[in-house]
This record gives structure tokens, C-alpha cells and sequence, in this order.
């Protein structure tokens, strides 16, 4: 049995839970995303520059850029936890997981700063 060490709530219920939380966190942000461009066929650069520096869209963009991480996160701990043990033995089996783990974590570390900085412009 794979232990819940590396979860991102230890528990497979609030991981479900986050999951679909921020799966509909997501929905909203790119049906807003969405909207906004058809309602602006003819959306130049000076609108999308306009849109994206009103804090109101910032905050939502880092809300979903948040939210993506951790979604991200359980999608692939899952993963890892479901297809990189079966059919695998033991010890090799687990430092395959953990290094893959390792990667996933410094991916979505590496995607998030990024995310922000475009963002905030740091």
C-alpha cells in the first residue's frame, strides 16, 4: 500500500475535494476569459494590456494559476501513486515515484514563480 506522505492534504477525501474545487475555480476563470473575448471581437493589444493590469483580473488570474498548481499537484501525485507502482517491485518501484514526485513538485514550484512574476510584473 502506497503511504500518504507526500498528499497534498493526507487524506484522499480532502484531496477530492480540493480537486473539484479548484477544477471549478478553473471553469469560472477561463468562461470569464472567454466571455471577455467575445464580447471584444476586435480586442487589441491596448484592451488586453488594460484588462490584465486592473488588480481585479490579476487577483483572479493568481487565484487560477493557484488553483492550476494544486490541481495539478493531486492529478499527478495520483498518478504516480496509481501507475508507477503497479506491476514494479518494492524499493525500485518507490524511488521512481519519489523522483518523479520531486520533478512534478520543482515543475509546478518553477511554473507558479514564473506565473507570478508575469503577473505582477516582479
Amino acid at each position: 500500500m502506497v503511504t500518504n506522505v507526500t498528499s497534498f492534504g493526507r487524506s484522499g477525501l480532502y484531496d477530492w475535494l480540493v480537486q473539484r474545487i479548484t477544477a471549478v475555480i478553473l471553469a469560472v476563470y477561463f468562461v470569464m476569459l472567454l466571455g471577455y473575448l467575445v464580447l471584444n471581437p476586435d480586442l487589441n493589444y491596448q484592451q488586453w494590456h488594460e484588462l490584465f493590469g486592473a488588480t481585479w483580473m490579476r487577483i483572479a488570474s493568481l487565484m487560477a494559476l493557484m488553483a492550476l498548481c494544486a490541481h495539478a499537484w493531486i492529478g499527478m501525485w495520483t498518478i504516480s501513486t496509481d501507475y508507477l507502482t503497479s506491476g514494479m517491485l518494492g524499493a525500485k518501484a518507490t524511488l521512481i515515484r519519489c523522483f518523479f514526485q520531486a520533478a512534478c513538485v520543482v515543475l509546478i514550484f518553477i511554473y507558479l514563480v514564473w506565473g507570478i512574476q508575469i503577473l505582477w510584473g516582479i
